[in-house]
């Protein structure tokens, strides 16, 4: 539930309901995570060019993987692309603080790694793994893989970078159910050391085993988790904020005294509601709303609260709209 959130606080907030996860909770969890047997991914394509899709590109270009970012247009790429630009440079002077030609070389070496293309069954016709990191919409990503299912090597693996929805689910649309698993990476990508890896009851063993394989070659902390609502961290995370929603609805305490209680007695990096509008209120409420729909978590967790329901009427969506439970400038910050 605690995020390396520290780091992303002061970083990059937006979208930080994929991002919370814990440094020490993955140490916790090592043995989900140790060596697991070198497997022959080396083409990987993404679908998708946002912060995510960006993201999971930049990652698996620096750790040598031959990565094809794919989107709808050539406009969507190029912004992929200069994400991924302005994170590398931030990287190259970290490492090379002193050293312009290094930072260039770093850059221009991670760069050619990728390749972008709107061409979905060209970029799909090499790839030893496909990652999935579209809109999150059920009907979408099964639209997608169905799709490729057609025109992918039979051994292509196959992966939804979803938090919320079920991977069963998405996998039904293709007949490649054993080769199709999970990879749920937190935002940033780049600084985000944990993935979740999910398996469903027909994930194979050899499938799991490449995605582990796969996670730790980008030098990343997989966890392993079943095919279940939320997965790990968001199954925790939810609630918590779920609660902190019907105290303060209840008239109990206020946002601004229950964000500084959990910072300063339970040591988190942010509130509840800082984290709730950084994460979305409108994202919050459909997260919360597929699941009671799946009927598969207590009802007394995900039960509405009319707060919630009322400021994503309002179109008060938090950060993103510039007002939530705190009122914000036009850049993101707290006015």
């Amino acid at each position: 539930m605690l995020s390396a959130v520290r780091r992303v606080a002061s970083a990059n907030p937006a979208a930080m309901m994929r991002p919370l996860t814990s440094m020490t909770m993955t140490s916790a969890f090592s043995t989900s995570s140790s060596a697991y047997a070198p497997h022959n991914v080396k083409n990987i394509t993404v679908f998708g060019s946002g912060l995510m899709g960006a993201g999971i590109v930049q990652v698996a270009a620096q750790n040598a993987f031959n990565v094809t970012m794919v989107d709808l247009n050539s406009e969507a790429l190029k912004k992929g692309q200069d994400i991924i630009t302005s994170s590398l440079k931030r990287v190259a002077k970290k490492q090379f603080p002193e050293d312009a030609a290094q930072q260039k070389a770093f850059i221009d070496k991670t760069m050619a790694q990728i390749k972008t293309s709107t061409d979905s069954e060209a970029a799909s016709k090499d790839a030893d793994l496909i990652i999935e990191a579209i809109v999150e919409n059920l009907k979408t990503k099964q639209q997608l893989f169905s799709m490729l299912d057609k025109v992918a090597p039979e051994h292509t693996l196959f992966c939804s970078n979803t938090s919320s929805l079920p991977i069963g689910e998405i996998a039904k649309a293709t007949k490649r159910t054993d080769r199709f698993g999970g990879l749920h990476f937190f935002n940033p990508v780049p600084q985000m050391k944990l993935v979740e890896v999910i398996r469903t009851d027909e994930t194979s063993q050899d499938s799991f085993d490449s995605l582990m394989d796969v996670c730790t070659r980008m030098k990343k902390t997989p966890v392993s988790c079943k095919d279940t609502p939320g997965f790990i961290v968001n199954r925790l995370l939810v609630p918590y904020m779920m609660e902190s929603l019907r105290i303060v609805e209840r008239g109990e305490a206020t946002p601004q005294d229950v964000d500084v209680a959990m910072k300063l007695g339970a040591g988190f990096p942010m509130g509840p509601f800082e984290l709730a509008d950084f994460v979305g209120l409108d994202t919050m409420k459909f997260i919360v709303d597929g699941w009671r729909k799946e009927g598969k978590i207590d009802d007394n967790l995900v039960a509405p609260v009319k707060l919630l329901d009322d400021l994503v009427a309002q179109g008060n969506f938090g950060r993103k709209s510039g007002q939530g439970f705190y009122p914000y400038n036009g850049v993101g910050g707290k006015k």
